[in-house]
């Protein structure tokens, strides 16, 4: 999840040792889902250089990440269409700008 603008992208976690190689692929798979163009994604992708997972200390998105797995519970094991779901999801920490995580980044695109 992108702190900036909450867009989910939900992957397997198995095997683990794997997340950071696979990430990228889902990252391009969602950014794509929502519309975005080539260059962009190669320009979002080409920005991430070394992948590093840690922990957040950023209570919002840890509190969205809870509100989209109780969301998501239950659901189809299509990550990528409810990655894009998920998206359409209101955000709190997005109230003062544009609500929606899609809403954010469709913002984002148009720049």
């Amino acid at each position: 999840m992108n702190e900036l603008r909450l867009l989910p992208v939900l992957l397997p976690l198995a095997p683990a040792t794997t997340l950071a190689e696979r990430f990228p692929a889902a990252l391009g798979d969602v950014l794509a889902a929502h519309n975005a163009d080539a260059g962009f994604i190669a320009a979002e992708l080409g920005e991430m250089g070394r992948l590093r997972l840690a922990k957040t200390s950023n209570r919002s998105v840890v509190g969205m990440m809870n509100e989209f797995t109780y969301l998501g519970t239950g659901t189809q094991p299509d990550l990528l269409g409810l990655s894009v779901r998920l998206a359409g999801t209101p955000c709190g920490p997005l109230y003062k700008r544009h609500v929606y995580p899609d809403r954010e980044l469709a913002v984002l695109l148009a720049q």
